[in-house]
């Protein structure tokens, strides 16, 4: 009977898709919420990536041109009202308010300063909504997948045990194919949880210090103004 229970044992196929394809219908359906949910983490992760660096080298070109001594009105003629970098869309916000705040005779609107600060502060709050989409997707997968993938293993070792009550049979060649079953469904949950939990930390503080970037440059711009609004 043993020998019997050992031939079985070493016929059955333990490769990872054996090992779904025998899940039940629920644990299946945890393995492929899982699965979608590490692409899904693992594309935001790399579209961010890209995004986050492209936006550090386009505000270190900015940098460079705002710093470089041409005068303010030649360098947003340049960029225009609606550009695409982030850096030159909080400029722009800021000299589209300044220009609105002159009268037709020259003279300048009362309360421009104000006006100045509030039109970068949104166009910082509308670039930070765009470089944080999709952080909160990492953090629910960082979360949850180890608990979706603790309820398809508790889940399928119930059903490897029912299995084993049916056929009256607890030997270990018998329990081990439901129980590996069971036990992938937490594999996969810490497998989507580990990345999402790790760089939505990291990207997170990416996207706060190109922020915070923002905002040194928005403060600095709106001191240059202030000058030119005092003299």
């Amino acid at each position: 009977m043993e020998a019997e229970t050992l031939a079985l044992a070493q016929e059955m196929d333990f490769s990872l898709w054996a090992l779904f394809a025998r899940a039940t219908p629920i644990v299946k359906l945890v393995m492929g919420m899982l699965v979608f949910s590490s692409f899904w983490a693992w594309a935001i992760i790399i579209q961010k990536t890209i995004s986050y660096r492209a936006a550090r080298s386009e505000a270190a070109a900015f940098d460079r041109a705002f710093w470089s001594g041409d005068p303010l009105d030649a360098l947003f003629e340049e960029t225009g009202p609606s550009p695409d970098g982030r850096s030159e869309r909080i400029f722009a916000a800021g000299m589209v308010e300044w220009r609105r705040s002159h009268r037709n005779d020259g003279g300048l609107i009362a309360g421009a300063q104000a006006r100045i600060d509030r039109s970068m502060d949104v166009a910082i709050a509308k670039e930070a909504e765009d470089l944080q989409k999709g952080l909160p997707v990492l953090a629910t997968v960082g979360s949850t997948a180890p608990f979706v993938g603790l309820f398809g293993t508790v889940w399928g070792i119930m059903h490897a045990f029912i299995g084993i009550a049916e056929q009256q049979n607890t030997n270990l060649a018998v329990v081990a194919p439901g129980i590996a079953e069971a036990l992938l469904a937490t594999g996969l949950g810490l497998l989507a949880a580990i990345p999402a939990v790790i760089f939505y930390n990291k990207l997170s503080a990416d996207s706060d210090r190109i922020l915070a970037g923002y905002e040194a440059f928005a403060d600095e711009f709106a001191t240059i103004l202030s000058r030119q609004l005092d003299s």
